[in-house]
């Protein structure tokens, strides 16, 4: 994708951004009650809901528990850290659009703080550690913590709590991925259906790109798998936050709207991985795309991790 595309898509999501903090919106800083349900917690995430008892701007996050150090106790100090760490991560957001000439660019309360009931996802976590969730007031004009801590300690699984799978179509330029509930043992009643609270990593690439690789990182061809598990690796280091996915996921791939543009005759892997404490999961679908009219569907049954394919 070109900069210059990548930055008319990034200027689009800072105006989103931008809009969804109503400068008029109503907030207050006394008195305010937040509260934390939790929705799942599995190896790699957790899931938690949050809500004010009035209307307020706030700092939501989760980090590893650090031992002999209890933040109850000091309140005023783990807040301001967690502010200046929120503003850390929003100056580096705001220098990277900057960058790619990006304006105007939202706000640190847009960017970093929420506002009425939200539903949030921390992900990229270790299986079996225990982490704070918390959350609490912030004033958007002074960008200074208000009242009180909120916190809970909560413990990830030492293995994925959710059973997953992923089905595929590419209909035209068009293609779709479903997560799918699998376990029909623990979880009868969503048995087949959507599931949209999953995290997951997918990718396609046209095989001539998947070759060139083979060409600078070794001698001969080896497993398209290699490929996107270095892919996925880097995205998991470095930019999750831009490539995480959940629910169904619809990419028209017309070099626009999408990292590559289907080419006819061109020979195609789509990977989609599980993110949940690891990368697993793996399902790698392969098609030749002959153009618009071009549909079919991959389940597992296509899956040339389990077939053993490899060219």
């Amino acid at each position: 994708m070109s900069k210059r595309i990548r930055g008319l898509a990034v200027l689009c999501l800072a105006l989103i951004l931008f809009a969804g903090c109503n400068p008029d919106a109503h907030w207050e800083t006394s008195n305010v009650d937040i509260s934390m349900s939790v929705q799942t917690v599995s190896a790699g995430y957790i899931e938690c809901s949050f809500s004010t008892s009035k209307d307020a701007y706030y700092l939501v996050s989760c980090v590893p528990v650090e031992e002999g150090y209890d933040p109850m106790t000091h309140q005023k100090q783990f807040m301001t850290l967690a502010l200046d760490s929120a503003n850390v991560e929003y100056i580096n957001w705001r220098y990277l659009l900057l960058k790619e000439g990006v304006t105007p660019i939202a706000p640190f309360a847009s960017h970093a703080l929420q506002y009425g009931k939200v539903d949030y996802f921390f992900t990229n976590l270790t299986p079996g550690t225990d982490y704070w969730v918390y959350a609490f007031v912030v004033n958007p004009e002074t960008l200074k913590p208000a009242g009180k801590l909120h916190m809970m300690t909560l413990t990830t699984t030492e293995t994925s709590v959710v059973d997953v799978r992923f089905e595929y179509r590419v209909r035209g330029l068009w293609d779709y991925i479903y997560p799918i509930y699998n376990d029909s043992i623990n979880d009868r009643a969503n048995y087949g259906k959507i599931n949209s609270h999953f995290p997951y990593l997918a990718a396609t690439r046209d095989s001539l790109e998947i070759a060139y690789w083979y060409e600078q990182e070794f001698e001969e061809p080896t497993l398209p798998e290699l490929y996107f598990s270095d892919l996925f690796l880097g995205i998991s280091k470095f930019n999750l936050t831009d490539h995480i996915r959940y629910g169904v996921q619809v990419v028209e791939n017309n070099g626009v709207n999408s990292d590559i543009e289907f080419e006819e005759g061109h020979t195609y892997y789509t990977a989609i991985v599980s993110f949940d404490g690891f990368i697993g999961n793996n399902v790698i679908y392969k098609f030749r795309w002959t153009g618009e009219d071009f549909n079919a569907y991959f389940t597992d049954e296509d899956n040339i991790v389990t077939d053993g394919e490899n060219n």
